[in-house]
């Protein structure tokens, strides 16, 4: 047999056999966490779906006053920018990088779209956003036509563990309040990593665990334990080292947090009412208690808003 030797010919059908059932495991192994995160994907998206929220944010712009031909960006921005801080946190995130009018800016987890459009208008450039949660697509993309900002901004649905984009198409990214839904933080950032071209810079604003305690749910991002996917930032600066980007600057946001939620409570108190346009108009009933086990979680310094800021 071509000078082969019995005792080969045992290890190469061992070998096989090995090879074999390792690379059947292996599919076997994705199939589980493919499933595993299909499932996942599903009980994100519809925590977040509310089902009419067109028709909800419709409804809040005719008690302004306004129309969708007068609406602007500053009345939406209570909902379309629902990450703690809102605007105030936007712009402070913006004042870190260098986006400029020429850029292609990438929104991970876009949302509603409220920060795309945001930027688009601030920078006078392209956005494209991406989300898992097809309303938030499907009512964002309306809202871009009302603003008249579809030139610019386009939102798609997708994950972003896997996007549809070429290598280095972006010339910057930012992603605001989506981690504590995504496991695969190593995976995350490598994608986004591929995505951007040298010398771009991604700024991150996400809720992270700062100290062991428990967390009351539900929460804005997830209405149990199951589907909470918290990293503290070290977590996060290891998964953006492992991407291939550079080291990042940190900066927790509690102090700012508490401070705003006393403005808001004393806001509250002196109206009486919530306005018209806020959470309550994406998350409806558990609002309250959303916000108030958030809160206590930020109070108890368990979790807090944390920036980072990288550089490919």
């Amino acid at each position: 047999m071509h000078g082969i030797l019995i005792q080969d010919i045992d290890k190469c059908v061992t070998f096989s056999y090995q090879y074999t059932n390792r690379v059947k495991f292996t599919i076997w192994c994705l199939g589980v966490t493919g499933k595993a995160i299909v499932k996942n994907d599903k009980a994100v998206s519809e925590h977040y779906t509310h089902g009419k929220l067109l028709g909800a944010i419709r409804a809040c712009v005719a008690k302004l006053g306004k129309t969708i031909d007068s609406i602007t960006i500053e009345d939406l921005a209570p909902v379309d920018e629902f990450h703690i801080g809102g605007r105030l946190a936007t712009n402070n995130l913006l004042d870190q990088v260098n986006f400029r009018e020429q850029d292609h800016i990438l929104d991970v987890g876009c949302g509603l779209g409220g920060v795309s459009r945001f930027i688009a208008r601030k920078y006078n450039n392209r956005v494209t956003g991406i989300d898992l949660t097809q309303e938030y697509i499907d009512v964002g993309t309306v809202l871009c036509d009302w603003l008249s900002l579809d030139k610019q901004v386009t939102l798609c649905q997708g994950s972003a563990l896997s996007m549809p984009f070429e290598n280095e198409t972006f010339d910057g990214a930012l992603m605001l309040h989506v981690g504590m839904n995504i496991e695969d933080k190593v995976q995350l950032f490598a994608e986004v990593y591929r995505l951007l071209r040298p010398g771009a810079f991604f700024a991150v604003y996400d809720v992270m665990r700062t100290n062991v305690g428990e967390l009351i749910y539900p929460v804005p991002w997830t209405a149990e334990y199951s589907t909470c996917r918290l990293s503290t930032p070290g977590e996060y600066q290891e998964a953006l080292r492992c991407a291939g980007f550079n080291e990042a600057r940190v900066n927790n946001r509690r102090d700012f947090a508490l401070k705003l939620f006393d403005k808001m409570r004393a806001k509250k108190a002196a109206n009486g009412s919530l306005p018209s346009l806020g959470l309550h108009t994406l998350m409806q009933k558990k609002t309250a208690v959303m916000v108030k086990n958030m809160i206590g979680g930020i109070a108890a310094d368990i979790i807090a808003p944390v920036e980072l800021i990288v550089q490919k």
